[in-house]
């Protein structure tokens, strides 16, 4: 064989796979067919938040006075779209060129190009074939365009792709979808000075978080002057009008843009899996714990197994996938992935909702700790938000935790490594949590799950 591993995509899962099988001793080739980091590096995550971050700075800048900083123009201060767009450039060319570096320091062969399977151990990249012992395909989702919701006329839909690039604010923007795409990206646009609308089909905003959460976040972002028409099951677009259908009647928004962000498919096409025989799970490439397909020596990793849309998610399944092609057997555990969202303030959860936890356990505690009793929430000027945990009831295992809050993402680590570690609510009680941080919500929460908080009544 020309190659141990064969990786096919050069996202967070596959430069990841890559360069772990690479550490193993393997010899190993990567095919991308776009641009490396994937869409996480280039469309994706690391652009969203350098948006977020100028929409997060325009704002402290606005309300300097809060501060006692006198002397800010508020009628001159306003976002360079210009030079945004040209510093999210060069955030994406310094990551992405380190990880090409990344994949050269460790003997990785790069191959650009679209890699098609011949058979399980061969693929074809344009007019080059190469055969390796194992592949790792990781070729990462796409934005889903919705059959089911027909385009008319000269309309004016965008994709998260496109909404990254835009050098001008628009006047209003209606987004439909009120998942973690179509949230942010309502958060940058009313932050920037944009109507917003979101257009959702379910009954509440971010599914994923605990409905208690999810309820606060939503009423921040109304009262920056998001409107949110949640079981709106949008019909169609025409030209600049997004019809939808609300409590059994047809209405309409008029948008200058409208934003599809209801979910992403994986990528599948041209790689020709269907034709050597990989299973699939609806448009998904079907994987088992060990992150192996029904082909003994391929392995798929990321968006395209459908399991988990996160690039730390696919980061740790590539690492999965090439213990397992070393012979170090183990297993992929999605019950404590945790999920970050880029709002002011922020959300992290991971584990159970509360609604979720009743459902599947008998006996369940409930802890609550407020950000306005925090110290420093309170010297930052960011006290809005929660934090809210759940317990099994008889053992006080950690079911699941879901913070709002500054810092929330930052958090969210230790309550992952704490559920890793079967960690009790006792030993993050008794765990000290230095003064001042935002970071003493947590034991705080615990304690009111148990007994009673200290600073709290």
């Amino acid at each position: 064989m020309d190659y141990d591993v064969t990786v096919i995509g050069g996202g967070p899962g596959g430069y990841v796979a890559a360069i772990k099988a690479a550490q193993e001793g393997k010899k190993v080739c990567i095919v991308e067919n776009q641009h490396f980091g994937g869409v996480c590096l280039n469309e994706g995550c690391i652009p969203t938040k350098t948006l977020i971050k100028t929409v997060n700075v325009y704002e402290q800048v606005k309300n300097a006075e809060e501060y006692a900083v006198d002397g800010v123009d508020k009628v001159n201060v306003k976002v360079s779209m210009d030079k945004l767009q040209r510093r999210k450039q060069a955030v994406i060319k310094q990551l992405v060129n380190g990880v090409k570096g990344l994949l050269r320091g460790n003997k990785v062969t790069t191959i650009e190009g679209t890699a098609s399977f011949v058979d399980k151990n061969t693929v074809k990249i344009d007019d080059k074939t190469i055969t390796s012992e194992y592949f790792i395909i990781a070729t990462g989702s796409s934005t889903f365009m919705p059959p089911f919701i027909p385009l008319e006329g000269n309309t004016n839909v965008i994709t998260s792709k496109e909404a990254l690039d835009v050098n001008y604010v628009p006047k209003s923007i209606a987004i439909i979808g009120g998942g973690v795409i179509g949230v942010e990206f309502a958060y940058i646009f009313s932050m920037l000075g944009s109507k917003v609308y979101v257009l959702e089909l379910m009954d509440r905003i971010l599914p994923m978080v605990d409905a208690e959460v999810s309820d606060l976040a939503k009423n921040r972002l109304t009262k920056a002057g998001v409107v949110f028409h949640t079981g709106a099951k949008v019909k169609k677009v025409i030209g600049n009008k997004v019809v939808y259908e609300l409590s059994g009647k047809d209405t309409s928004v008029e948008a200058d843009a409208v934003l599809m962000a209801v979910g992403r498919v994986p990528n599948t096409e041209g790689i020709n899996a269907e034709g050597i025989g990989l299973k699939f799970n609806r448009k998904a490439i079907e994987t088992d714990e060990y992150m192996a397909t029904n082909i003994n020596n391929i392995y798929a990793i990321g968006d395209v197994n459908g399991k988990s849309m996160l690039a730390h998610t696919a980061s740790r399944e590539g690492i999965v996938a090439v213990k397992n092609i070393c012979g170090k057997i183990e297993t992929m555990n999605y019950d404590y992935m945790p999920s970050c969202i880029y709002l002011e303030p922020e959300i992290a959860c991971i584990g159970l909702t509360e609604d979720q936890a009743r459902e599947k356990y008998q006996n369940v505690k409930v802890g609550k700790f407020p950000l306005a009793a925090n110290g420093k929430a309170l010297v930052e000027g960011e006290t809005e938000g929660i934090i809210k945990v759940i317990l099994e009831g008889e053992f006080n295992q950690i079911l699941g935790v879901h913070i709002l809050g500054v810092h929330a993402t930052d958090m969210i680590a230790e309550i992952s490594v704490a559920m890793n570690l079967e960690s009790t609510a006792e030993e993050l009680i008794n765990s000290v949590h230095p003064h001042p941080t935002v970071s003493e919500i947590i034991p705080e929460a615990f304690m009111a799950a148990l007994y009673k908080a200290i600073h709290f009544m």
